[in-house]
Protein backbone atom coordinates (compact mmCIF):
# COMPACT_ATOMS: atom_id res chain seq x y z
CA UNK A 1 0.00 0.00 0.00
CA UNK A 2 2.79 2.26 0.72
CA UNK A 3 4.22 2.53 -3.13
CA UNK A 4 0.39 3.36 -4.42
CA UNK A 5 -0.04 5.87 -1.72
CA UNK A 6 2.86 7.77 -2.40
CA UNK A 7 1.81 7.48 -6.50
CA UNK A 8 -1.14 9.36 -5.01
CA UNK A 9 0.20 12.30 -3.24
CA UNK A 10 2.19 12.92 -5.99
CA UNK A 11 -0.27 13.47 -8.29
CA UNK A 12 -2.09 15.07 -5.89
CA UNK A 13 0.66 17.49 -5.81
CA UNK A 14 0.56 17.72 -9.70
CA UNK A 15 -2.92 18.35 -10.23
CA UNK A 16 -2.36 21.24 -7.49
CA UNK A 17 0.57 22.73 -9.81
CA UNK A 18 -1.24 22.02 -12.86
CA UNK A 19 -4.47 23.76 -11.43
CA UNK A 20 -2.80 26.44 -10.29
CA UNK A 21 -0.01 27.28 -12.74
CA UNK A 22 -1.59 25.83 -15.71
CA UNK A 23 2.13 24.22 -16.46
CA UNK A 24 0.30 21.62 -19.84
CA UNK A 25 -1.24 24.60 -21.04
CA UNK A 26 1.98 26.40 -21.76
CA UNK A 27 3.89 23.26 -22.73
CA UNK A 28 6.48 23.10 -19.27
CA UNK A 29 6.12 20.61 -16.36
CA UNK A 30 7.33 21.04 -12.92
CA UNK A 31 10.66 19.77 -12.93
CA UNK A 32 11.61 22.14 -15.57
CA UNK A 33 10.04 25.23 -13.62
CA UNK A 34 12.34 24.71 -10.69
CA UNK A 35 14.98 24.14 -12.77
CA UNK A 36 14.20 27.36 -14.71
CA UNK A 37 13.74 29.07 -11.28
CA UNK A 38 17.27 27.87 -10.16
CA UNK A 39 18.74 29.16 -13.07
CA UNK A 40 17.50 32.48 -12.83
CA UNK A 41 18.21 32.66 -8.97
CA UNK A 42 22.03 31.79 -9.79
CA UNK A 43 21.71 35.23 -12.32
CA UNK A 44 19.84 37.71 -9.94
CA UNK A 45 20.71 36.83 -6.90
CA UNK A 46 23.73 39.66 -7.28
CA UNK A 47 21.37 41.94 -6.38
CA UNK A 48 21.19 40.52 -2.30
CA UNK A 49 24.90 41.69 -1.93
CA UNK A 50 24.86 45.06 -4.09
CA UNK A 51 21.83 46.30 -3.50
CA UNK A 52 22.38 47.21 0.43
CA UNK A 53 25.58 48.61 -0.69
CA UNK A 54 24.54 51.11 -2.53
CA UNK A 55 21.37 51.95 -0.43
CA UNK A 56 23.78 52.35 2.69
CA UNK A 57 25.64 55.16 1.31
CA UNK A 58 22.12 57.10 1.56
CA UNK A 59 22.20 56.20 5.24
CA UNK A 60 20.28 53.04 5.50
CA UNK A 61 21.30 50.82 8.17
CA UNK A 62 22.92 48.23 6.01
CA UNK A 63 21.56 45.11 7.14
CA UNK A 64 17.91 46.59 7.33
CA UNK A 65 18.08 47.56 3.27
CA UNK A 66 19.86 43.72 2.87
CA UNK A 67 16.76 42.46 4.60
CA UNK A 68 14.21 44.78 2.93
CA UNK A 69 16.01 43.67 -0.36
CA UNK A 70 14.86 40.23 0.18
CA UNK A 71 11.47 40.86 1.73
CA UNK A 72 10.59 43.43 -1.04
CA UNK A 73 11.99 40.90 -3.48
CA UNK A 74 9.82 37.55 -2.41
CA UNK A 75 6.81 39.49 -1.81
CA UNK A 76 6.32 40.45 -5.45
CA UNK A 77 7.92 37.62 -6.91
CA UNK A 78 5.16 35.81 -5.40
CA UNK A 79 2.41 38.50 -6.51
CA UNK A 80 3.94 37.26 -9.87
CA UNK A 81 3.66 33.35 -9.46
CA UNK A 82 0.30 33.57 -7.98
CA UNK A 83 -1.60 36.37 -9.27
CA UNK A 84 -0.47 36.75 -12.46
CA UNK A 85 0.92 33.38 -13.24
CA UNK A 86 4.07 34.70 -15.17
CA UNK A 87 7.67 33.22 -14.62
CA UNK A 88 9.26 36.75 -13.70
CA UNK A 89 11.21 38.24 -10.29
CA UNK A 90 10.90 41.44 -9.61
CA UNK A 91 12.80 43.64 -6.91
CA UNK A 92 14.92 46.67 -6.01
CA UNK A 93 16.30 47.71 -9.55
CA UNK A 94 19.35 48.60 -10.81
CA UNK A 95 19.68 52.22 -11.68
CA UNK A 96 16.35 53.09 -9.47
CA UNK A 97 18.67 52.13 -6.56
CA UNK A 98 21.46 54.82 -7.84
CA UNK A 99 18.62 57.32 -8.63
CA UNK A 100 17.30 57.33 -5.11
CA UNK A 101 21.02 56.87 -3.41
CA UNK A 102 22.65 59.65 -5.95
CA UNK A 103 20.20 61.52 -6.93
CA UNK A 104 17.42 61.61 -4.35
CA UNK A 105 18.90 61.32 -1.34
CA UNK A 106 22.45 62.80 -1.96
CA UNK A 107 21.94 65.11 -4.78
CA UNK A 108 18.66 66.77 -3.47
CA UNK A 109 19.87 66.35 0.21
CA UNK A 110 17.14 64.66 1.26
CA UNK A 111 16.35 62.35 4.36
CA UNK A 112 16.50 58.36 3.06
CA UNK A 113 13.05 58.42 5.11
CA UNK A 114 11.63 61.31 2.86
CA UNK A 115 12.94 59.57 -0.10
CA UNK A 116 11.22 56.48 1.06
CA UNK A 117 8.14 58.46 0.79
CA UNK A 118 8.98 59.24 -2.13
CA UNK A 119 9.43 55.89 -3.59
CA UNK A 120 5.58 54.89 -1.77
CA UNK A 121 4.11 57.58 -3.36
CA UNK A 122 5.90 56.80 -7.15
CA UNK A 123 4.03 53.17 -6.25
CA UNK A 124 0.91 54.70 -5.84
CA UNK A 125 0.74 56.12 -8.97
CA UNK A 126 1.79 53.57 -10.57
CA UNK A 127 -1.23 51.40 -8.98
CA UNK A 128 -3.36 54.08 -10.30
CA UNK A 129 -1.63 54.32 -14.08
CA UNK A 130 -1.49 50.12 -14.32
CA UNK A 131 -5.06 49.22 -13.13
CA UNK A 132 -6.75 51.98 -15.57
CA UNK A 133 -4.57 50.99 -18.33
CA UNK A 134 -3.04 54.23 -18.65
CA UNK A 135 0.10 52.85 -17.82
CA UNK A 136 0.73 51.20 -21.31
CA UNK A 137 -0.66 54.30 -23.22
CA UNK A 138 1.82 56.20 -21.71
CA UNK A 139 4.77 54.34 -22.92
CA UNK A 140 3.32 54.30 -26.23
CA UNK A 141 3.69 57.65 -26.19
CA UNK A 142 7.25 58.35 -25.60
CA UNK A 143 9.50 57.64 -29.01
CA UNK A 144 11.49 54.45 -29.46
CA UNK A 145 15.02 56.50 -29.81
CA UNK A 146 14.04 57.96 -26.23
CA UNK A 147 13.17 54.87 -24.82
CA UNK A 148 15.98 52.78 -25.80
CA UNK A 149 18.55 55.95 -24.71
CA UNK A 150 16.99 56.08 -21.16
CA UNK A 151 18.10 52.66 -20.80
CA UNK A 152 21.79 52.76 -22.34
CA UNK A 153 21.94 56.11 -20.01
CA UNK A 154 21.15 54.30 -16.98
CA UNK A 155 23.96 51.65 -17.77
CA UNK A 156 26.57 54.32 -18.14
CA UNK A 157 25.67 55.76 -14.51
CA UNK A 158 25.82 52.37 -13.21
CA UNK A 159 29.06 51.46 -14.89
CA UNK A 160 30.78 54.73 -13.73
CA UNK A 161 29.21 54.55 -10.00
CA UNK A 162 30.90 50.77 -10.25
CA UNK A 163 34.04 52.55 -11.63
CA UNK A 164 34.13 54.91 -9.02
CA UNK A 165 33.44 52.50 -6.12
CA UNK A 166 36.56 50.12 -7.67
CA UNK A 167 38.68 53.40 -7.41
CA UNK A 168 39.31 53.19 -10.78
CA UNK A 169 38.05 56.72 -11.33
CA UNK A 170 38.60 59.38 -9.05
CA UNK A 171 37.89 62.96 -8.09
CA UNK A 172 40.59 65.50 -10.15
CA UNK A 173 40.82 69.29 -9.51
CA UNK A 174 42.14 70.00 -12.95
CA UNK A 175 39.14 67.45 -15.39
CA UNK A 176 36.83 67.22 -12.52
CA UNK A 177 37.45 63.59 -13.41
CA UNK A 178 40.47 61.08 -13.57
CA UNK A 179 41.95 58.16 -13.06
CA UNK A 180 42.88 56.30 -10.00
CA UNK A 181 45.78 54.61 -8.92
CA UNK A 182 44.85 51.40 -10.51
CA UNK A 183 48.21 49.24 -9.15
CA UNK A 184 47.19 49.87 -5.88
CA UNK A 185 45.40 47.10 -4.37
CA UNK A 186 41.62 48.14 -4.53
CA UNK A 187 41.55 48.95 -7.91
CA UNK A 188 44.12 46.22 -8.75
CA UNK A 189 41.10 43.68 -7.06
CA UNK A 190 38.09 45.09 -8.76
CA UNK A 191 39.92 45.11 -12.35
CA UNK A 192 40.73 40.89 -11.50
CA UNK A 193 36.93 41.11 -10.53
CA UNK A 194 36.09 42.40 -13.58
CA UNK A 195 38.01 40.19 -15.59
CA UNK A 196 36.28 37.36 -13.93
CA UNK A 197 32.75 38.50 -14.56
CA UNK A 198 33.42 39.25 -18.16
CA UNK A 199 35.11 35.55 -18.45
CA UNK A 200 32.29 33.84 -17.10
CA UNK A 201 29.68 35.94 -18.63
CA UNK A 202 31.45 35.65 -22.36
CA UNK A 203 31.70 31.37 -21.29
CA UNK A 204 28.08 31.21 -20.44
CA UNK A 205 28.87 30.45 -17.05
CA UNK A 206 25.16 30.57 -14.46
CA UNK A 207 26.09 32.48 -12.01
CA UNK A 208 28.47 34.28 -12.75
CA UNK A 209 28.46 37.60 -11.39
CA UNK A 210 27.81 35.93 -7.76
CA UNK A 211 30.66 33.61 -8.54
CA UNK A 212 33.12 36.59 -9.36
CA UNK A 213 31.49 39.00 -6.02
CA UNK A 214 32.95 35.51 -3.65
CA UNK A 215 35.89 35.53 -5.44
CA UNK A 216 36.99 38.39 -5.28
CA UNK A 217 35.78 38.76 -2.02
CA UNK A 218 38.18 35.94 -0.96
CA UNK A 219 40.99 37.08 -2.82
CA UNK A 220 40.61 40.41 -1.20
CA UNK A 221 40.74 38.53 2.34
CA UNK A 222 44.08 36.19 1.43
CA UNK A 223 45.90 39.40 0.75
CA UNK A 224 44.62 41.33 4.13
CA UNK A 225 42.55 44.07 2.25
CA UNK A 226 39.21 43.16 3.59
CA UNK A 227 38.26 41.98 7.08
CA UNK A 228 38.32 38.27 7.32
CA UNK A 229 36.75 36.11 10.04
CA UNK A 230 38.81 33.70 11.81
CA UNK A 231 36.59 30.74 11.80
CA UNK A 232 32.92 29.84 10.22
CA UNK A 233 31.95 30.68 13.87
CA UNK A 234 32.32 34.14 13.39
CA UNK A 235 29.97 34.39 10.32
CA UNK A 236 27.43 31.57 11.69
CA UNK A 237 27.42 33.96 15.01
CA UNK A 238 26.16 36.88 12.53
CA UNK A 239 22.32 37.96 13.44
CA UNK A 240 19.77 37.33 10.53
CA UNK A 241 19.39 40.64 9.45
CA UNK A 242 15.66 42.62 10.50
CA UNK A 243 14.20 45.17 8.81
CA UNK A 244 12.80 46.79 12.24
CA UNK A 245 15.22 49.70 11.32
CA UNK A 246 13.45 50.51 8.41
CA UNK A 247 9.91 49.25 8.21
CA UNK A 248 7.50 51.91 8.01
CA UNK A 249 9.96 54.09 8.04
CA UNK A 250 9.00 56.27 4.72
CA UNK A 251 8.04 60.03 5.28
CA UNK A 252 5.19 60.45 3.22
CA UNK A 253 4.34 63.97 4.51
CA UNK A 254 7.83 64.92 4.47
CA UNK A 255 8.03 63.84 0.81
CA UNK A 256 5.47 65.74 -0.04
CA UNK A 257 6.11 69.22 1.94
CA UNK A 258 9.48 69.09 0.23
CA UNK A 259 7.30 69.59 -2.83
CA UNK A 260 9.69 66.88 -4.79
CA UNK A 261 7.33 66.65 -8.16
CA UNK A 262 9.71 66.11 -10.02
CA UNK A 263 11.57 62.98 -8.04
CA UNK A 264 8.39 61.49 -8.05
CA UNK A 265 7.78 62.06 -11.83
CA UNK A 266 11.47 60.75 -12.73
CA UNK A 267 10.86 57.24 -10.48
CA UNK A 268 7.57 57.09 -12.69
CA UNK A 269 9.47 57.88 -16.11
CA UNK A 270 12.26 55.26 -15.24
CA UNK A 271 9.60 52.57 -13.85
CA UNK A 272 7.45 53.07 -16.41
CA UNK A 273 9.63 51.97 -19.29
CA UNK A 274 11.86 49.76 -17.65
CA UNK A 275 8.97 47.38 -16.24
CA UNK A 276 7.13 46.89 -18.87
CA UNK A 277 9.51 47.59 -21.39
CA UNK A 278 11.31 44.02 -19.80
CA UNK A 279 7.79 42.59 -19.00
CA UNK A 280 6.59 42.94 -22.77
CA UNK A 281 10.19 41.37 -24.14
CA UNK A 282 10.24 38.60 -21.31
CA UNK A 283 6.75 37.29 -22.46
CA UNK A 284 7.33 36.99 -25.89
CA UNK A 285 10.32 34.91 -25.28
CA UNK A 286 8.57 32.95 -22.93
CA UNK A 287 5.45 32.71 -25.91
CA UNK A 288 3.28 34.06 -23.71
CA UNK A 289 1.38 36.57 -26.14
CA UNK A 290 -2.05 34.81 -27.34
CA UNK A 291 -3.52 34.94 -31.11
CA UNK A 292 -4.52 38.11 -30.79
CA UNK A 293 -0.91 39.70 -30.29
CA UNK A 294 -1.80 40.46 -26.12
CA UNK A 295 -0.04 38.53 -23.01
CA UNK A 296 -2.97 37.45 -20.72
CA UNK A 297 -2.46 39.07 -17.27
CA UNK A 298 0.01 41.86 -18.20
CA UNK A 299 -2.01 44.36 -16.68
CA UNK A 300 -1.80 42.03 -13.40
CA UNK A 301 1.72 41.87 -13.52
CA UNK A 302 1.95 45.94 -14.23
CA UNK A 303 0.01 46.03 -11.22
CA UNK A 304 2.06 43.13 -8.93
CA UNK A 305 4.76 45.42 -10.26
CA UNK A 306 3.05 48.36 -8.79
CA UNK A 307 2.27 47.17 -5.30
CA UNK A 308 5.33 45.34 -5.13
CA UNK A 309 6.57 49.58 -5.44
CA UNK A 310 4.47 50.22 -2.40
CA UNK A 311 5.51 47.56 -0.03
CA UNK A 312 9.28 47.97 -0.79
CA UNK A 313 9.52 51.20 0.54
CA UNK A 314 7.59 49.70 3.50
CA UNK A 315 10.46 47.51 4.09
CA UNK A 316 12.69 50.13 3.59
CA UNK A 317 14.12 49.69 -0.17
CA UNK A 318 13.83 51.72 -3.61
CA UNK A 319 11.70 51.18 -6.18
CA UNK A 320 11.33 47.63 -8.06
CA UNK A 321 11.83 46.69 -11.45
CA UNK A 322 11.19 42.86 -13.74
CA UNK A 323 15.28 41.57 -13.87
CA UNK A 324 16.16 41.25 -17.57
CA UNK A 325 18.12 38.29 -16.35
CA UNK A 326 14.79 36.25 -16.24
CA UNK A 327 15.70 35.52 -19.66
CA UNK A 328 18.39 32.96 -18.34
CA UNK A 329 14.88 31.26 -16.72
CA UNK A 330 12.78 31.50 -19.46
CA UNK A 331 15.55 29.87 -22.07
CA UNK A 332 15.68 27.32 -19.51
CA UNK A 333 12.36 26.53 -20.17
CA UNK A 334 10.13 28.69 -17.81
CA UNK A 335 6.96 29.33 -19.05
CA UNK A 336 4.93 30.03 -15.50
CA UNK A 337 4.52 31.58 -11.89
CA UNK A 338 5.70 28.42 -10.77
CA UNK A 339 9.54 29.52 -11.72
CA UNK A 340 9.28 32.74 -9.70
CA UNK A 341 7.72 31.01 -6.84
CA UNK A 342 11.28 28.96 -6.22
CA UNK A 343 13.17 32.03 -6.86
CA UNK A 344 11.00 33.86 -4.05
CA UNK A 345 11.63 30.41 -2.05
CA UNK A 346 15.46 30.80 -2.89
CA UNK A 347 15.59 34.41 -1.91
CA UNK A 348 13.89 34.03 1.38
CA UNK A 349 16.72 30.86 2.32
CA UNK A 350 18.81 33.74 1.28
CA UNK A 351 18.48 35.12 4.66
CA UNK A 352 20.25 32.81 6.37
CA UNK A 353 23.09 33.69 4.69
CA UNK A 354 22.96 37.36 4.71
CA UNK A 355 25.39 37.83 7.42
CA UNK A 356 28.09 37.12 4.36
CA UNK A 357 27.11 40.67 3.47
CA UNK A 358 29.28 42.03 6.46
CA UNK A 359 32.46 40.69 4.75
CA UNK A 360 31.83 41.35 1.49
CA UNK A 361 34.04 44.69 0.41
CA UNK A 362 32.65 47.01 -2.38
CA UNK A 363 35.59 46.06 -5.01
CA UNK A 364 33.89 42.82 -5.23
CA UNK A 365 30.51 44.06 -5.70
CA UNK A 366 32.12 47.55 -8.09
CA UNK A 367 32.75 45.04 -11.42
CA UNK A 368 28.96 43.70 -11.18
CA UNK A 369 27.84 47.33 -12.19
CA UNK A 370 30.41 47.77 -14.88
CA UNK A 371 29.36 44.34 -16.32
CA UNK A 372 25.34 45.76 -15.40
CA UNK A 373 26.20 48.86 -17.58
CA UNK A 374 27.31 46.82 -20.45
CA UNK A 375 24.92 44.81 -20.81
CA UNK A 376 22.38 47.63 -20.41
CA UNK A 377 24.25 49.46 -23.92
CA UNK A 378 22.72 47.18 -26.23
CA UNK A 379 19.45 49.02 -26.12
CA UNK A 380 22.04 51.56 -28.08
CA UNK A 381 21.17 49.04 -31.46
CA UNK A 382 17.29 50.62 -31.44
CA UNK A 383 18.43 54.76 -31.79
CA UNK A 384 17.62 55.98 -35.36
CA UNK A 385 21.07 57.68 -36.06
CA UNK A 386 19.86 58.74 -39.41
CA UNK A 387 17.45 61.45 -38.09
CA UNK A 388 19.72 64.50 -36.18
CA UNK A 389 16.06 65.29 -33.95
CA UNK A 390 16.77 61.88 -32.73
CA UNK A 391 20.45 61.85 -32.18
CA UNK A 392 20.86 64.95 -30.08
CA UNK A 393 18.03 64.12 -27.67
CA UNK A 394 19.12 60.56 -27.26
CA UNK A 395 23.08 61.58 -26.59
CA UNK A 396 22.08 64.38 -24.29
CA UNK A 397 20.10 61.96 -22.52
CA UNK A 398 22.84 59.28 -22.27
CA UNK A 399 25.45 61.53 -21.86
CA UNK A 400 24.12 64.27 -18.87
CA UNK A 401 23.25 61.08 -16.63
CA UNK A 402 26.87 60.51 -15.69
CA UNK A 403 27.88 63.63 -16.12
CA UNK A 404 25.41 65.44 -13.98
CA UNK A 405 25.25 62.05 -11.45
CA UNK A 406 21.18 62.11 -11.74
CA UNK A 407 19.50 60.16 -14.08
CA UNK A 408 16.31 62.93 -13.55
CA UNK A 409 19.06 65.35 -15.27
CA UNK A 410 19.10 63.28 -18.27
CA UNK A 411 15.79 62.40 -18.70
CA UNK A 412 14.92 66.18 -18.55
CA UNK A 413 17.67 67.32 -21.45
CA UNK A 414 16.00 64.33 -23.35
CA UNK A 415 12.82 64.98 -23.21
CA UNK A 416 13.19 69.14 -23.66
CA UNK A 417 15.17 68.90 -26.20
CA UNK A 418 13.66 66.21 -28.61
CA UNK A 419 10.18 68.05 -27.85
CA UNK A 420 11.79 71.28 -28.97
CA UNK A 421 13.79 70.09 -31.98
CA UNK A 422 10.32 68.30 -33.39
CA UNK A 423 8.88 71.66 -32.93
CA UNK A 424 10.98 73.95 -34.51
CA UNK A 425 11.75 71.66 -37.82
CA UNK A 426 8.10 71.55 -38.58
CA UNK A 427 7.47 67.93 -37.55
CA UNK A 428 5.29 68.40 -34.90
CA UNK A 429 3.02 65.42 -35.77
CA UNK A 430 5.40 63.06 -34.59
CA UNK A 431 5.36 64.70 -30.86
CA UNK A 432 2.73 62.81 -28.29
CA UNK A 433 1.08 64.71 -26.21
CA UNK A 434 2.65 62.98 -23.46
CA UNK A 435 5.84 64.41 -24.62
CA UNK A 436 4.54 68.21 -24.15
CA UNK A 437 3.24 67.43 -20.42
CA UNK A 438 6.91 65.78 -19.40
CA UNK A 439 8.95 68.36 -21.29
CA UNK A 440 6.98 71.13 -19.84
CA UNK A 441 6.98 69.22 -15.90
CA UNK A 442 10.64 69.09 -16.51
CA UNK A 443 10.99 73.26 -17.42
CA UNK A 444 8.99 74.30 -14.67
CA UNK A 445 11.17 71.53 -12.35
CA UNK A 446 14.50 73.70 -13.54
CA UNK A 447 12.79 77.20 -13.16
CA UNK A 448 11.77 76.20 -9.49
CA UNK A 449 15.36 74.89 -8.62
CA UNK A 450 17.29 78.05 -10.28
CA UNK A 451 15.29 79.95 -7.66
Amino acid sequence: MGLPQQRMEHLGKTNLLEKVFKLSERGTNAKTEVLAGLTTFMTVSYIIFVNPLILSEAGIPKEAALAATIFSTVFCTLLMAFWANFPIVAGPGMGLNAFFTYTVVIGQGLSWQTGLGAVFISGIFFFILSVTGVRKKLVDGVPKTLRSAIGVGIGLFVAFIGLKNAGIIVANESTFVGLGAITSTGPLLAIIGLIISAVLMALRVKGALIISILTTAMISMSLGFSATPHSLSDVASLSIPSISETFMQMDIKGAIAYGIISVIFSFTIVELFDSLATLISLSKKANLVDENGEIPNLNRALTADAIGTMASALFGSTALNTYVENATGIAEGGRTGLKAFVVAILFLLGLFFAPLISIIPSVATAPTLIIIGALMLSEIKNIDFDDFTNVVPAFLTIIMMPLTYSIAEGLAFGFISYTLLKLVTGRKAELHWIMYFVSIAFIINFIMLSH
